[in-house]
């Protein structure tokens, strides 16, 4: 089965930056957390959802587990800047090159700051996005915080 162009380019800079993964495709889509944990057989806690919010005029990636949402005031407080707004459907394809939904950790056309929710250190292995809403691949909260050079935060409740 080919894959989805932009999921293939995901798995070469995996394989780029030391990570040689597969890339699980899913032709009819996962559309939430949990519909994503029932198909992985994991925890929805072991989803690591890419979320891409606006701060001081900059796009924000943050990664979160899926067992809980983004605090969005408690994480402006942590890093001392002003609101954080979700962005626009038009915003994260401008900052990631890909949709809702289907937001990788990496592959972006520039470097996007990036929060890591502490909570997906309970998990051995997590699943994140592949570059498309039907695509996912797996890896460690280490090897998340290595592609991403992530900021360890506390994120939701």
């Amino acid at each position: 089965m080919t894959l989805p162009t932009k999921a293939a380019t995901i798995q070469q800079q995996l394989a780029e930056l030391g990570i040689e993964r597969e890339i699980i495709h899913f032709p009819e889509g996962v559309h939430t957390a949990k519909a994503a944990a029932a198909a992985l057989g994991i925890e929805v806690g072991a989803i690591a959802n890419s979320l891409i919010f606006w701060m001081a005029d900059a796009p924000l990636l943050v990664m979160t587990s899926g067992r809980h949402r983004v605090d969005t005031a408690a994480l402006a407080e942590q890093l001392g800047a002003g609101p954080i707004e979700r962005a626009t459907p038009a915003q994260v394809r401008a900052a990631t090159g890909q949709v809702i939904g289907g937001v990788a950790p990496l592959g972006h056309p520039a470097p996007i700051r990036t929060i890591v929710d502490v909570a997906l250190r309970d998990y051995p292995q997590l699943s994140a996005a592949a570059g498309v809403p039907e695509a996912v691949f797996m890896l460690s909260y280490d090897e998340l915080l290595r592609i991403t050079d992530g900021e360890e935060r506390v994120v939701g409740a």
